[in-house]
């Protein structure tokens, strides 16, 4: 039998649609299968697995599923697409492994799942009947009764699977050690983070040094097309100021929205935060009295903000603690209860929470009441105006496209008086180029590059008002020229000599460093700084470098020794290791032991059954069983969109 969570993984699956899970390197999306593929055509097959196909429609359905739970960023669309089609092959590879070895499911199996997943299928031992059934697994799981128990079958298979491969998978008491060291163990570091982007400042390049780069490069210095527009905005700033409200107005709107003005009791609090999470006993008691000192001092009248800024854990700490104005339920409870029975200006004793003790002040208090309609008819006429606005703004708009339609091309100049607009011009601009003056929105480039010479546009609402465009210049695309394109060259002139100069000064540090030369004081002499980090952990993080997981070599050399220097995204690092200390044995408690154990057992065991995916996906491929439609592959680069 599987445990419990196991079955919980397939829970998901089935009712959020799919889940990616980490396995190793890779990434798989667990999906429901694919219908219809046995009546597509082979036009569509993207692969063939067995007698078997995944098509570009299954991959597109699977995306679509996906899509309900969230949009896919469009930078990760292929990603999801590839994923997706890795996890229908591998089901269907699943699926002739299993009867090549003979492994299935039984239908008692299959019943006591079915039991688990829809409990209300059953009452007592007496099934509920088809109908009843069917409509429970749509409501429930959104799909039919042969897709929710085709997926239940599949989870259950591939559950077999991953027993037999990796039952046998154990911990052993010195992995658990060296694990134990490799979180725990430390390390101090000077070092130097050379930036490229500190280096441009430094690049002052002779006409004749431009020139060759330009030359160089010339194919990247192409001018696209260019277009000078003519354009009238009706600006909703100056037509909600003439927008005029009546009192009558105001207090219509504010007995309609009289809820609107209710506020609940309200507290205005400060805190002072000593975290514990993650904190071991003995590290909570010690925080525990460094914040019973702290409050002793809040107490004797120190100032709270001074002592929130240099003691608290908070983010907050910037602010002197304060939280400002906070309501009922918008805090953990314990919080919540002192906050709201303090009288105002006291200080709270330790107060813990799941986050840590707290060291509560409360400024201020409010109890709940109604705002009057002065308190609030600034926003009231703000409201209204920008309604009144707006439906003006709307009417001028199907006036404009009136006059357009019916006169065909008018004046702007005729435009702008009759509908209180303003007269502008763009300079040449681009395809995709915002023009501030009108404000934004996704028309604008597609009409503006769509005009023909003395064409105005349809009106066009932005952000800013309402738009109308007149085509008054075009320039067409061509070979630029070094003065038309002289900043752009610079700039890459100057980013891409940096790049050189700042591997060249990192090699040139490490050199002279590894050679014996003070770190310090040969950076110093380069116009660079150098910096000591803390005592740290691989996963922690140093200013500058980002977590030490960059600096692979960093627990394995001795101390006192420099690295090679190392190229990090965007920045030179040159680094020598300072101080290496390494855990204390009896931190390594049973607690500790098991849940290292456990973490490790997890990680080899999806190593383990990744590597069989990997094998049986090899092997399948090398006996033709598996065949991949490279030209259908491409496909699913677009397959968000259906076909």
């Amino acid at each position: 039998m599987f445990d419990a969570k196991s079955r919980s993984k397939l829970g998901v699956r089935i009712f959020l649609g799919f889940v990616v899970g980490l396995l190793g390197a890779g990434m798989l999306v667990y999906l429901i299968p694919g219908q219809g593929t046995a009546s597509t055509p082979t036009a569509d097959v993207v692969a063939q697995v067995g007698d078997d196909q995944v098509t570009v429609n299954d991959v597109r359905t699977q995306l679509a599923r996906i899509q309900t739970q969230g949009a896919i960023p469009p930078a990760l669309q292929a990603l999801y697409a590839q994923q997706v089609l890795n996890q229908l092959i591998f089901s269907k590879e699943l699926d002739m492994e299993a009867q090549r070895l003979g492994i299935q499911v039984t239908d008692q199996e299959r019943a006591d799942r079915i039991r688990e997943m829809i409990p209300t299928a059953f009452v007592g031992d007496t099934f509920v009947g088809e109908d009843q059934y069917a409509a429970q697994v749509q409501q429930r799981a959104n799909m039919s009764v042969p897709e929710f128990e085709s997926l239940i079958n599949e989870g259950m298979i591939e559950e077999k699977f991953r027993q037999l491969v990796t039952g046998g998978v154990t911990v052993t008491p010195q992995e658990i050690q060296e694990e134990f060291r490799r979180r725990n163990e430390k390390v101090k570091l000077d070092y130097v983070v050379i930036k490229p982007d500190d280096l441009q400042a430094k690049i002052q390049p002779s006409d004749a040094d431009l020139n060759a780069y330009f030359e160089k490069n010339r194919a990247r210095y192409a001018v696209p097309e260019r277009r000078t527009v003519r354009y009238a905005l009706l600006d909703m700033d100056q037509l909600r100021a003439r927008t005029t409200v009546s009192d009558e107005e105001v207090r219509n709107y504010y007995n309609e929205h009289l809820d609107t003005y209710k506020l609940p009791d309200r507290a205005h609090v400060a805190h002072i935060l000593f975290k514990t999470v993650d904190k071991t006993d003995a590290e909570a008691a010690e925080i525990q009295k460094k914040a019973e000192d702290v409050l002793k001092q809040a107490k004797s009248g120190k100032d709270f903000a001074a002592l929130a800024k240099q003691y608290s854990d908070d983010t907050s700490k910037d602010k002197g603690g304060d939280l400002d104005w906070i309501v009922r339920g918008q805090t953990v409870p314990e919080f919540e209860a002192v906050a709201f029975s303090l009288p105002k200006g006291s200080i709270s004793d330790l107060v813990k929470t799941q986050y840590g003790f707290h060291i509560i002040k409360v400024i201020d208090r409010e109890n709940a009441r109604t705002q009057s309609v002065d308190e609030v008819r600034p926003m009231i006429m703000a409201a209204i105006q920008a309604e009144k606005s707006q439906q003006a703004s709307q009417q001028i708009g199907d006036q404009i496209a009136s006059d357009l339609r019916s006169g065909g091309r008018v004046p702007l100049e005729e435009l702008a008086k009759k509908y209180g607009m303003t007269l502008g011009e763009t300079q040449p601009i681009e395809a995709g180029a915002v023009i501030p003056a009108v404000g934004n929105s996704p028309e604008i480039s597609d009409t503006v590059f769509r005009l023909r010479p003395g064409d105005d546009s349809q009106p066009i609402q932005t952000d800013k008002g309402l738009v109308v465009f007149s085509l008054k210049d075009v320039q067409a695309a061509h070979q630029g020229t070094l003065t038309e394109v002289h900043d752009k060259v610079l700039a890459d002139y100057r980013r891409d000599k940096s790049v050189e100069m700042a591997k060249s000064d990192a090699q040139d540090l490490a050199t002279k460093v590894k050679g014996g030369a003070d770190l310090d004081k040969t950076a110093k002499a380069m116009g660079l700084d150098a910096k000591t980090s803390d005592l740290v952990a691989r996963t922690a993080s140093v200013p500058d470098v980002g977590p030490l997981t960059g600096l692979p070599n960093a627990f394995t050399l001795p101390n006192g020794q420099a690295a090679d220097p190392i190229f990090l995204g965007a920045n030179w690092v040159v680094y020598k290791v300072v101080d290496h200390q390494q855990p204390n044995p009896a931190d390594l408690n049973d607690k500790t032991k098991s849940d290292i154990e456990q973490q490790v057992l997890q990680g080899k065991q999806e190593m383990a059954f990744e590597a069989f995916q990997k094998a049986l996906d090899a092997r399948m491929k090398q006996s033709g069983e598996l065949k991949v439609n490279a030209d259908n592959l491409k496909l699913i680069q677009n397959a968000t969109q259906q076909p």
